[in-house]
């Protein structure tokens, strides 16, 4: 366990401390927020854990997926009293942190698929197996077992912000080659645990959608072309130079993207005014989903960052894909989606914009 440290990348009036503390199995938790934080450890067990699953290569759709057969006893819809990602309470139960309070919190996934010491593979003839090397965060965004990524605030959510950049300059100097900070929000999307979070996954090699985006930009895709053609139509607004926008070649209904409209590689090239307004962008758009299909929105949110290595003309965005296409009614993924990755999307980009544009506010 160390005191605090300053970032040197803060949002807003006020720093962005870390204090990093080595939990009793031996997995890493960070503790960030805009006060230096420094109540003591409360009680924690040890136990062993699994390191990582492994990889196998998928021949005919040239990918690699993931086997982590441990992750099928992971926590399941705990009750209130069992959250696991509470504050631990003074003769309360032990849960992933074990502090009485804190900002923001990221931790090792007890239940990683992906694990830095993970070396072991099945040896299956004729097929390319390898250990999943990589990292698995969790990521806390309140102590309070309820909210949302608007409920919590501006100012947390640029706290959210400047710690995800530092783990994006940490699981970079690790050695993963790319890095997906995401939220699953809502039962729809298959969410086990309701207190509102996030994870970081940390690949040893680019994903082939991520390898994708970057064949695309190289090539000369220009988002930033693009978004100036679009955002008459097709955007929903701008904040500190970052713009909300459905793209016209969205795959779900209701899809938005976030993105600076000048050409950023990823968060941590953006400067101080675009960061806040992805962070104002953040919440924003959460908050119109939920107004929209009133209910708490089940979404799939996910950064999409250049590779380790970098890549020519890649443009940073943020992506939100709503697995509902209206109130009550699930989008589901089955199978022309899922055996051919054609979508068929039930709800036209005009129409979404629309109907996103309406619930906004005028700020």
């Amino acid at each position: 366990m160390t005191g605090s440290i300053m970032l040197s990348r803060a949002l807003g009036n006020a720093p962005v401390f870390r204090r990093d503390h080595r939990k009793a199995d031996g997995r890493m938790l960070y503790l960030y927020g805009r006060e230096q934080h420094t109540l003591p450890p409360q009680s924690e067990s040890a136990e062993d854990l699994a390191q990582g699953g492994e990889l196998r290569h998928h021949p005919l759709r040239d990918e690699w997926n993931v086997y982590a057969a441990h992750r099928q006893n992971r926590t399941f819809k705990p009750s209130a009293a069992d959250d696991p990602l509470a504050p631990t309470r003074d003769g309360g139960p032990e849960t992933e942190i074990p502090f009485s309070n804190f900002e923001m919190a990221v931790f090792e996934n007890k239940f990683a698929a992906f694990h830095p010491l993970s070396n072991a593979a099945a040896k299956l003839p004729g097929l390319q197996t390898e250990p999943a090397v990589g990292a698995c965060d969790v990521v806390v965004y309140s102590p309070d077992a309820s909210g949302s990524l608007h409920s919590i605030g501006q100012d947390r959510r640029e706290v959210l912000v400047a710690g995800l950049i530092d783990r994006y300059e940490a699981l970079f100097s690790a050695g993963c080659q790319y890095v997906l900070p995401f939220e699953n929000r809502g039962d729809e999307v298959g969410v086990t645990l309701h207190h509102p979070h996030g994870q970081i996954y940390g690949f040893n090699r680019v994903p082939q959608v991520q390898q994708r985006a970057v064949n695309a930009f190289s090539q000369g895709f220009d988002l930033a072309a693009e978004m100036t053609t679009c955002m008459d139509d097709y955007g929903l607004g701008e904040r500190g130079s970052v713009s909300a926008f459905v793209p016209r070649f969205a795959r779900f209904p209701y899809e938005v993207w976030i993105a600076p409209r000048t050409m950023r590689t990823g968060p941590w090239a953006c400067t101080d005014e675009e960061l806040q307004g992805l962070a104002y962008w953040l919440g924003e758009i959460t908050r119109r989903y939920d107004a929209l299909f009133q209910q708490p929105a089940a979404t799939m949110m996910a950064f999409h960052a250049a590779p380790s290595a970098g890549s020519t003309n890649y443009h940073f965005t943020v992506q939100f894909y709503p697995l509902l296409r209206a109130p009550g009614r699930i989008k589901y993924l089955a199978s022309v989606e899922q055996h051919t990755g054609v979508f068929t999307v039930d709800v036209m980009p005009e129409a979404a914009v629309s109907a996103l544009r309406e619930i906004g506010r005028d700020d």
